[in-house]
């Protein structure tokens, strides 16, 4: 029985990719000289079939979301590392009070001892 469904899957893939393939072949057939003229800037029109439009318009489109998908990329690399460069700030001026109190601490300590050996000595 689990034979079956893999055969069933590999026909379906199959017919699938063929009417893909007859799709394509028959798209370049009927678009490779159909002319076309578009507007790209003022002033300015191109002669071309439309399967090159359609080749452009395909690679153009690839290279606009290429482009936005890197830039947004950018924008939260550099957001993490403004975040992380407060972050080690913060942690570098936290171990700096701990350090100064620390100091305080040890010389609290120190001048209080000799306070009290001040004290019995008299």
């Amino acid at each position: 029985m689990g034979n079956l469904w893999v055969k069933i899957k590999v026909w379906t893939k199959v017919a699938v990719f063929a009417m893909l393939f007859l799709y394509v072949t028959l798209f370049v057939i009927n678009n490779s000289e159909e002319s076309v003229s578009f507007w790209f800037w003022i002033h300015h029109k191109a002669d071309t079939t439309v399967l090159v439009l359609v080749l452009w318009a395909f690679v153009t489109g690839m290279v606009g979301t290429i482009l936005v998908r890197t830039t947004f990329k950018t924008l939260r690399q550099i957001r993490e590392m403004q975040e992380r460069g407060r972050a080690e700030k913060m942690h570098r001026e936290l171990q700096d009070m701990k350090a100064k109190a620390g100091m305080l601490r040890s010389k609290r300590d120190g001048s209080s001892a000799e306070d009290s050996q001040d004290e019995t000595v008299e």
